[in-house]
């Protein structure tokens, strides 16, 4: 990251707000001046909640806690997290703000092995950063990195629930490789300490005299002012977002893995199964996601509702026995529904020749609720997908609803010559992606009421999730804890397969 000088910041800053000081300095000095000037802000307030399935795994299975202190707090419910006493400036010329916030965030688990701590958060519009000192104790003592950057924010005119893309840094810092480039949790600045308003001496309406004399005036704002101008995003999407509003999905890709520990027992050692995809759908080497094509559908910016079809199908085949399968589970007809950042995923479920049409298979929740098209496209990453009781059954009972699947990546084209993003992986075959095998997906645990431990379970150096498809670090995941996971799997397919038979 380029150097540049250390500014204080604020964790919660409104760009209305500021944008204001910014028209009330230009108003009141004069052209000689007004370029040289920028205008103090004071307090402010920055939200954020790093990522939502982070503080999960935090307070679930690693069994740790958040610690807020120096003024800083969480909401209620294991919520966000807000740092106040926002101080820093604003440039009325590029129409940027650079706040610093006061405040630390303590997150530990001694059962994982970690002590991070967050603190002197910083947001800088220009660069789109958001930026904190990150403490790390270990066993061999305690390092911090100054001005860490843990997530890049896409800036808005109201500064509110503004979408936020993680770092690798804090891939680094959060322990899991596959944060990096994740949808973090959405971002707002507010200020909530107004300065006290000066009477004006003439009508607002009357440009103040040029001030020729003061190398460097402070402006005063002033209660009579009624426009709010808003910062230019001179580096966020704003010069390349589409004017259209709403009409017909032209094509598009949704990337779902379903579930990783499911991928994984289908080619483990006791199903002894493959994964199959078709009809277009591949599927990433590895036994990684799945990615589906040629979306079709609606869209509209204006109300924030999505309605998206993708072809595609993909089968899970397991438990054979004389040329049967106890698991023979297709998916296809894929469909996502979006209406405020929320809604469901459905599917065409055809489980051991049994086909029910549009099950809902999970409930969805983005990390913001706007739609944005930006060059010809509109793109959701790492929606979360929770197990709904229809999809519960779609899988035999294999988890419970309520359960949070893999998360949901969407891009859909609404403009004939706009460019979807690349997918992610590779196609493990080409245009239709096949793995599976006789636990030759990283297996080394054994068979039978033991069920199985893969690579990506136990962890390994691959650096992938846990089973349970949440975002747990690998390396703070115990194997005990995993092959308990896998055994319980094991044992409900392997006695679905018995009672078929």
């Amino acid at each position: 990251m380029p150097a540049r000088a250390r500014r204080p910041l604020a964790l919660a800053a409104a760009v209305a707000t500021a944008a204001a000081l910014g028209a009330t300095a230009l108003a009141t000095v004069g052209a000689t001046t007004a370029a040289a000037a920028e205008t103090p802000l004071a307090g402010y307030e920055l939200t954020w909640g790093i990522k939502q399935s982070y503080r999960t795994y935090v307070t679930g299975m690693a069994a740790g806690t958040f610690t807020p202190a120096d003024g800083a707090t969480q909401a209620t419910g294991n919520g966000a997290f807000t740092f106040v006493d926002g101080t820093g400036t604003y440039d009325p010329e590029a129409h940027t703000l650079d706040l610093g916030f006061k405040g630390t965030l303590n997150i530990v688990s001694k059962a994982h092995g970690f002590d991070i701590t967050l603190s002197d958060v910083k947001f800088d519009s220009a660069t789109t950063e958001l930026t904190a000192d990150v403490t790390k104790t270990t066993a061999a003592g305690t390092t911090t990195t100054d001005d860490t950057p843990l997530a890049t924010v896409t800036v808005t005119r109201d500064m509110k629930d503004m979408a936020t893309k993680l770092t690798a840094e804090a891939a680094d810092v959060l322990g899991s490789a596959s944060y990096e480039n994740a949808a973090g949790d959405p971002l707002t600045l507010v200020q909530k300490t107004t300065p006290t308003p000066t009477p004006p001496t003439t009508p607002p309406t009357t440009p103040a005299p040029t001030k020729t004399t003061t190398a460097t005036p402070t402006p005063t704002p002033t209660a009579t002012q009624t426009t709010t101008p808003s910062p230019t995003q001179t580096t966020g999407p704003s010069p390349s977002e589409s004017s259209a509003t709403k009409g017909e999905i032209v094509d598009g890709t949704l990337g779902w893995g379903v579930k990783e520990s499911f991928r994984s027992y289908v080619v483990g050692s006791v199903a002894q199964g493959s994964i199959t995809a078709s009809g277009g759908a591949t599927q990433a080497t590895g036994n990684g996601v799945f990615t589906f094509v040629d979306g079709t559908g609606t869209y509209d910016t204006d109300a924030d509702t999505l309605s998206a079809a993708f072809a595609g199908a993909v089968n899970f085949k397991g438990h054979e026995t004389n040329g049967e399968y106890g698991l023979d589970l297709t998916l296809s007809d894929l469909k996502t529904e979006l209406d405020g950042g929320s809604g469901e995923l459905t599917a065409d479920v055809d489980s051991l020749g049994a086909k029910s049409e549009d099950v809902v298979l999970a409930e969805l929740k983005a990390a913001s609720g706007q739609l944005t098209v930006q060059d010809g496209v509109i793109e959701l990453d790492d929606v979360t997908a929770t197990l709904t009781d229809a999809g519960a059954k779609a899988f035999g009972g294999f988890y419970t609803a309520g359960t949070e699947l893999d998360p949901v990546d969407l891009a859909v084209a609404v403009d004939e010559d706009a460019q979807l993003p690349e997918d992610g992986g590779e196609s493990a075959t080409g245009g239709s992606g096949t793995s599976g095998g006789s636990g030759t997906s990283g297996t080394t645990g054994g068979t039978g009421t033991t069920g199985s431990t893969t690579g990506s379970i136990t962890g390994g150096t691959s650096g992938s999730l846990a089973s349970t498809g949440s975002d747990v670090p690998v390396g703070a995941l115990g194997a005990a804890s995993a092959v308990i996971v896998a055994a319980g799997a094991g044992v409900v397919v392997a006695t679905r397969r018995r009672l078929t038979a």
